[in-house]
């Protein structure tokens, strides 16, 4: 016989869970099933949380105990620049934090973070079926949307007034409607592996090798997450419990070209010997065999994100890029704002005007997100005096923004998205704005051969980032200080030169790493 529940998720992993978890515990009276493909978890690539994600984590699922005894605490972001692959490394530039957080982010194992919350969910009463394949499903509206899955080896139908996509890049309901759309127009593709034997950030090693650039920093620069940036390119270094260190490569196809290879290791540790922070950490790291990825076209997003009965969140809603860690940060909103629409539907409410409102906020919070933080943010981001102006106005205007508002009311305000109103439409555009200046600074410099003229012996030390207009606001002034200050001196750069020092930096790595595979 057919089942009947009044929510199907498809996906019991982060958004998939938290959807099903907040659904019972603001209306515990619903029937609730989570479908899950997979009989345990592997390991994702996104591992870093940001003062969102965190907060939603903590303060709206209630997840501080387990996030401090199982998983690591982060230390903030931190990048390091260079001028050339065989510089030292106590004289790359460096941008980062002086003194420990301010404000709680984890480095997490998504694979056992995604099982915790899944545990949570079952315990509030959410029915799992797992592992359960989907052979098919039909929207039909709200109260008549039909799933057929595959459990224990038996054809089974079931039947559900709501259908949440939780699938993550499989993003099911796109696919069916024809509306996932790979973003071109930012062509990135990512390298991703675990590591071991990584070398301690702060260990005595270092500190005795390089007593100077130890005595630099306050606080563990090993428990950030440590960025090497290079001119249309950029890794991640990220320390995980038990040991192990998430290491990838995300790059820009049309401004840089990955190291070949068999193994997707062996590409990341080619490529490390660019960078002579990337040499030191991972000289003598080895990759764990069955932790190694590679995704091509990594950015896409969907027409549509909530219709008659269905609703899509997470990364099945779409997936714009890991520089800054946003991932976890659209699965809460999205996850929270479709759990709310969804209960007041199955409590008998009028919907119909909040799912039309639903996809058309989040549509233009994806599209502001990109438009002001990510197109052609990779012609400067190997650049220490760019990202500096960057990093100030970015994290100051997300602090200010996203921060402020999820930690006044983070019971309910997820359930307004980063841009929303008259406010956050100006916001989009001042942000939108400077990013598109500094790609043209950027240019400006590869033309005039100065790009990276501050990647030797910089450095921004920042005292810390909390959502109080006073800390912020300081912070974003002196980021547009920083701005205006290239914008003039822009203006007196030579046109004659057709390249720089990063750019010949950036082709003798190719050479190398060629020569190496």
């Amino acid at each position: 016989m057919d089942e009947t529940y009044d929510v199907v998720i498809i996906g019991g992993a982060f958004s998939g869970a938290s959807t099903g978890l907040l659904l019972k515990r603001n209306n515990p009276g619903l029937r609730v099933l989570i479908i899950e493909r997979a009989e345990a978890f592997d390991r994702k690539v996104g591992e870093s949380t940001t003062e969102v994600s965190s907060g939603f984590l903590t303060r709206t699922l209630g997840l501080a105990h387990y996030l401090s005894h199982h998983q690591l605490t982060k230390q903030g972001l931190r990048m390091w620049f260079c001028n050339s692959p065989d510089g030292k490394f106590d004289e790359c530039s460096e941008i980062g934090g002086g003194y420990n957080s301010r404000i709680s982010g984890f480095q997490v194992d998504r694979a056992t973070l995604d099982e915790h919350i899944l545990e949570k969910a079952v315990e509030a009463g959410c029915a799992l079926w797992r592992p359960v394949k989907v052979e098919s499903f039909e929207l039909g509206g709200i109260g008549k949307n039909k799933i057929t899955v595959k459990r224990d080896g038996v054809e089974q139908t079931v039947i559900s007034k709501w259908l949440v996509d939780a699938s993550g890049r499989a993003t099911l309901i796109a696919r069916q409607q024809k509306t996932l759309e790979l973003m071109k127009e930012h062509p990135t593709n990512s390298l991703w592996a675990r590591f071991t034997h990584v070398k301690d950030w702060d260990g005595y090693e270092l500190h005795k090798k390089y007593p100077c650039w130890a005595k630099k920093m306050c606080t563990q620069r090993g428990l950030a997450t440590n960025h090497l940036n290079g001119l249309g390119w950029w890794c991640w270094i990220i320390p995980l419990k038990g040991g192990d260190v998430s290491v990838g490569l995300v790059y820009d196809t049309r401004l840089f070209k990955s190291p070949e290879g068999k193994r997707v290791g062996d590409r990341l540790k080619t490529h490390f010997q660019c960078h002579p922070v990337g040499r030191e950490i991972l000289g003598e790291a080895q990759v764990r065999e069955e932790d190694q990825k590679a995704y091509s076209q990594l950015p896409y997003r969907v027409g549509k994100t909530m219709g008659d009965g269905w609703a899509i969140v997470g990364d099945a809603a779409g997936f714009l890029d890991p520089l800054y860690s946003p991932g976890l940060d659209f699965c809460a909103f999205t996850t929270f704002g479709v759990q709310h629409i969804v209960g007041m539907s199955c409590e008998g409410k009028e919907v119909s005007e909040e799912i039309a409102r639903y996809s058309d906020r989040f549509a233009f919070c994806f599209r502001s997100w990109f438009e002001g933080i990510y197109r052609d943010k990779y012609y400067y981001l190997g650049d220490a005096e760019l990202m500096s102006a960057a990093i100030l106005l970015d994290i100051a205007a997300y602090h200010l923004g996203p921060v402020k508002q999820v930690y006044e009311d983070p019971m309910n305000n997820f359930a307004s998205f980063p841009f929303d109103g008259k406010a956050g439409q100006l916001a989009s555009r001042l942000i939108s704005f400077y990013n598109r200046r500094l790609v043209v600074i950027a240019k400006k410099k590869l033309a005039a051969g100065i790009y990276g003229n501050k990647n030797t012996n910089h450095r921004l030390v920042l005292t810390g980032f909390t959502p109080q207009n006073n800390v912020s606001g300081k912070l974003l002034f002196k980021g547009i200080g920083l701005w205006l200050r290239m914008e003039l001196a822009s203006l007196l750069w030579p046109k004659a030169r057709k390249r720089s020092v990063m750019v010949d930096a950036v082709k003798s790595s190719e050479m190398k790493s060629e020569e190496s595979a």
